[in-house]
């Protein structure tokens, strides 16, 4: 990919090396080396995901930081890992589903796009949102029944006699969990919240692409300037980023991306959470509707109750965005069949 810029009579192009596509990556390195990378990942960020969990399923606004200390307070630093290894068990398939469907939608609509002669960031746009897209919904298949188990081990013991009515079971770990849900609530226990996971995650990852490739292409060119302000020699000529620069951009456009759609879309994640965690009013065995748990968050803190544990999020998905990014374009150069084509 090149960026061009026009200052003066001189065409000045920054040269960034292009996309790696499907065809180009060695399968097996490419799934083997993205389950080792992404468990490192989600074991550094998984302890915030837990404190906004921890806030959305709480009866009354509470501060981050009075959750985490208060946490670790009562039941000490392992709490903040809990439910890790069933989160991490799913991790590896649901981010191996998650890989596919992005890599090979985002081949063929790009391909498809430019052939109805769309303009390469246009076409570009359009690829990566369509590829979020089915990506999220292929891996909510995975990853929804993980999230039951793992959140509900997460919230375990944190809830009082005021607080809304958390799971009346006890689980051992996540087998343990993975088993009594099945037996009491059967299969469909195991999906409770699938249909808002599926409404909070495939538009929130089509917005995510969609604009990490337009951030990307408006910091690139920020980027190009400011190189070229401070290179006289480069009037004319095509200017290389070097890798630092280039994991750089992406990470700040990643962030950027990540930020933006954790705003939009934190209702509809505080709702599927409850969803997956809490037992209705009348019937311990049947979860709350959708209807239900609007209503429960309206009465206890007005709309704003909608945004519980939004600080966290914004951290996490910023977190996550930046660090996955980097580590799933690094995971590509590592896996390409060819390397002489990344330069």
């Amino acid at each position: 990919m090149s960026i061009r810029m026009a200052e003066g009579e001189s065409s000045e192009e920054v040269h960034v090396p292009g996309e790696i596509d499907w065809q180009m990556l060695d399968k097996s390195k490419f799934f083997f080396l993205g389950a080792a990378l992404f468990s490192g990942v989600s074991a550094t960020l998984y302890p915030v995901v837990v404190l906004k969990t921890r806030q959305q399923v709480a009866q009354s606004q509470v501060s981050c930081i009075s959750t985490a200390f208060s946490l670790i307070k009562g039941e000490g630093f392992r709490a903040l890992y809990r439910g890790f290894g069933t989160s991490l068990m799913g991790t590896i398939p649901a981010r191996a589903l998650y890989m596919a469907a992005l890599e090979v939608t985002k081949s063929n609509v790009g391909t498809a796009t430019v052939r109805f002669g769309l303009a390469e960031p246009t076409a570009s746009a359009v690829a990566n949102a369509a590829a979020g897209l089915s990506a999220a919904m292929a891996a909510q298949l995975v990853w929804t029944p993980v999230d039951v188990v793992s959140q509900r081990l997460m919230v375990q013991g944190c809830c009082d006699s005021g607080s809304p009515k958390a799971s009346a079971y006890r689980y051992i770990n996540g087998i343990d969990a993975f088993r009594k849900i099945l037996s009491n609530d059967g299969l469909r226990g195991l999906y409770r919240g699938f249909g808002i996971s599926i409404l909070t995650y495939a538009p929130s990852n089509a917005v995510w692409w969609a604009s990490y490739s337009v951030a990307q292409r408006m910091v690139w060119g920020g980027v190009g300037y400011y190189l070229y302000k401070g290179n006289d020699n480069a009037a004319n000529s095509a200017l290389r980023p070097d890798t630092k620069t280039m994991m750089a951009v992406q990470g700040v456009s990643a962030a950027v991306a990540g930020g933006m759609s954790a705003l939009i879309t934190m209702p509809l994640d505080t709702i599927k959470t409850r969803l997956q965690v809490l037992d209705g009013d009348e019937n311990g065995r049947r979860g709350p509707t959708i209807m239900q748990t609007v209503r429960s968050l309206v009465r206890e803190g007005g709309w704003m109750a909608c945004y519980r544990g939004l600080g966290p999020r914004w951290a996490s998905m910023s977190m996550s965005a930046t660090t996955m990014i980097t580590t799933y374009e690094f995971l590509k150069r590592l896996s390409a069949k060819n390397q002489e084509v990344l330069t």
